[in-house]
């Protein structure tokens, strides 16, 4: 069940105009590049025949599970369910197993092959733009969004709003808010004008969260558990000592030369 002072972002597919701009806010606002970018868009496209025609846009984020099946696979805690929503990633303790995306029922992290095991962050997704949150604003895409197709507010009053909008048209929506059950619930949540997995969303997700089942299999096999923590344990003091080494080896060559500099001015 969600917190009443949740945060969530409604996505209506029927106001997307697919132009994109979030995507570049999103790349803007992390610091990333834009073929990195933590929003992808899916969907069919222009459906129907002239003049009935209907374009169906998905922007896909991380759907933000109330109980994230990437925090429950993962052995490390490298994932942190917020209590206010988002579920936000610390690269200081990845150890790169990639456990999480086979764990995630949507298929939303993703792992950089462009980088060492050091070198971090390894895994990436949409973080709800936390730190915006953090500041009081909405994120980045929420913000930038020139039709409304995404907005951002408590998940209890977005949910009511998802629902008085079918209500009001029930001609233009599937009478479903994609998220509002879905694996325990989300706080991405969708509302469509076709069926969702025109949109590219998966269908036969249960309301169950499916970390319910992975943690039940995981407590039944408690001595293979121990031995995987043992074993994760080392590698990832491993990486850490190589990353602490690594960046007092960077530090050094840094000083070195600013002093060469120095005695050559």
């Amino acid at each position: 069940m969600a917190n009443k002072n949740q945060y969530a972002m409604l996505f209506d597919a029927t106001r997307c105009i697919d132009c994109r701009a979030c995507m570049v806010a999103c790349s803007v606002e992390n610091n990333i590049p834009m073929d990195k970018t933590r929003i992808w868009v899916s969907g069919i496209g222009v459906s129907g025949q002239y003049p009935n025609l209907t374009r169906s846009t998905m922007v896909y984020h991380c759907m933000h599970c109330l109980e994230p099946d990437c925090a429950s696979a993962c052995p490390v805690g490298a994932w942190t369910k917020r209590e206010d929503g988002p579920v936000v990633y610390n690269s200081e303790v990845c150890i790169g197993c990639r456990y999480c995306m086979n764990a995630c029922p949507f298929g939303v992290p993703k792992f950089d092959w462009d980088k060492g095991i050091v070198e971090g962050p390894l895994i990436d997704k949409c973080s709800m733009c936390a730190h915006r949150i953090d500041d009081g604003l909405e994120p980045a895409c929420v913000a930038t969004c020139p039709t409304d197709a995404l907005v951002f507010g408590d998940r209890e009053e977005l949910i009511a709003e998802a629902h008085g909008r079918i209500a009001a048209h029930p001609d233009r929506y599937v009478n479903h808010v994609y998220g509002e059950t879905e694996n325990g619930g989300t706080s991405y949540l969708v509302l469509s004008h076709v069926p969702f997995k025109d949109l590219g969303l998966p269908e036969g997700i249960g309301d169950e969260p499916l970390n319910t089942l992975s943690e039940q299999y995981v407590g039944n096999t408690i001595p293979v558990a121990l031995t995987w923590a043992t074993v994760l344990g080392a590698v990832t003091a491993g990486v850490h000592t190589y990353k602490h080494k690594n960046h007092k080896a960077e530090s050094l060559v840094k000083e070195t030369a600013e002093a060469a500099e120095e005695e050559i001015q």
